[in-house]
């Protein structure tokens, strides 16, 4: 229109790309119109030509964005003008929980899960789960220890082994691998002067007894997975015993709902009806928030939705082992809960869940102890949570 100023060229360039990329994902009108505003007000008084902030993004959008906000950031990093200056999510869970720290030893605590995080030369980055162990191993003897010492150099090793002796079995030892992380951390760093964990042992862990989930923790899984993403998880790992990884990288491509069949881990089985429903009623969900995602992993998210990676390994913790929810004891349950009804066949095992003949032995040892010296409660509080949930095959009362 004639006296309207002249758009700058990279803003023009901007709303080309946009309007090209709304075509071919399909967006709806009002997300065209939504996504083409806020990229003008991100960069209108912004240096034509100079990359925009990603925290500037968001303050723009708004934090109730969502999808919108996501849109704009892929626009401007296809054209190369965006620059990622938002803290990542574990920097930012290591940031908040080094602040419940005593301050004598936040700085070295924090320095020792920023390595584990990200690795270095000698040491490869530790999985999220790790960190969250170790942390909450160590905080309350750092918090004890605070009451009498000053800084990390002035611990003992009759401090550790005070502590230690407190301790039981796995308690015991994983504490103590905690503890020796962040000291040997400390020492290699020259943060202190001597590693008092160096001529502490605690032995081997005594091997774990696998038993079937009570019924309490059955219920305590109920009430957390409530949400259509908590609840397909939850039936994935309980019912067809999914790992975590298996569950990220599910496609629709992998899902049949015709044939009722389902492709988990590269490993083809029939889909149980309980699951059905729960991943009936995600796609549902799925679709009415993220109508045109070009994503085609079933389990997606505001970040992902635009894109076609997996969600992250923090996703699932976030939602479920963050709230109480242990997938690898929900998975271990029904494996054992087979095995039991199976009568401990290990061939059984590998074929039904796709395991290593070592693992599938290792659960059929399991079941034909519980077989042979029950306990007491197990013809009450033992069902897996397939067979709470789904009406299938239950486990024979164990022998008398």
């Amino acid at each position: 229109m004639a006296g309207e100023p002249a758009l700058a060229p990279t803003l023009q360039a901007v709303l080309r790309h946009t309007t090209q990329a709304a075509e071919t994902a399909d967006w709806s009108t009002s997300s065209r119109r939504r996504v083409l505003a806020g990229l003008r007000a991100a960069l209108e008084g912004h240096p034509d030509g100079q990359p925009v902030k990603l925290s500037h993004l968001q303050a723009v959008a708004g934090v109730s964005a969502g999808s919108r906000l996501a849109r704009m950031a892929q626009v401007l990093d296809e054209l190369g003008l965006l620059v990622d200056d938002t803290v990542p999510t574990m920097r930012a869970w290591i940031d908040h929980s080094c602040q419940t720290v005593p301050p004598g030893f936040r700085a070295e605590v924090r320095a020792w899960l920023l390595l584990l995080l990200e690795g270095d030369q000698r040491a490869r980055p530790r999985s999220h789960s790790t960190l969250y162990a170790y942390f909450g191993r160590v905080r309350p003897h750092l918090l004890t220890w605070a009451a009498t010492r000053d800084q990390l150099r002035q611990i003992t090793e009759d401090d550790v082994r005070a502590v230690l002796d407190q301790l039981r079995g796995h308690r015991r030892a994983g504490t103590f691998t905690a503890v020796r992380s962040l000291f040997g951390f400390a020492k290699r760093k020259r943060l202190i002067f001597a590693d008092p964990t160096r001529r502490l042992h605690v032995g081997r862990a005594p091997a774990r007894t696998l038993l079937p989930m009570t019924d309490a923790q059955i219920a305590a899984v109920r009430r957390v997975a409530v949400t259509p993403a908590q609840r397909l998880v939850v039936a994935l790992a309980a019912v067809h015993a999914a790992r975590a990884t298996a569950i990220r990288e599910l496609t629709l491509d992998d899902v049949d709902l015709a044939s009722r069949r389902i492709r988990l881990g590269g490993h083809s089985q029939q889909l149980q009806e309980f699951v059905r429903h729960a991943l009936v009623a995600w796609l549902e969900y799925r679709r009415c928030t993220w109508p045109h995602t070009p994503n085609r992993h079933v389990l997606v998210s505001t970040v992902t939705a635009t894109g076609t990676q997996p969600v992250s390994d923090y996703y699932l913790s976030c939602h479920l082992l963050l709230q109480g929810v242990q997938l690898e004891q929900i998975r271990g349950d029904r494996i054992l809960h087979e095995a039991l009804a199976v009568e401990a066949d290990p061939l059984h095992l590998a074929m039904a869940f796709n395991l290593s003949s070592a693992t599938a032995i290792a659960y059929a040892d399991i079941a034909q102890h519980l077989l042979e010296q029950p306990i007491e409660t197990a013809t009450d509080s033992a069902e897996a949570p397939a067979a709470s949930h789904t009406g299938t095959r239950r486990r024979p009362p164990a022998p008398a």
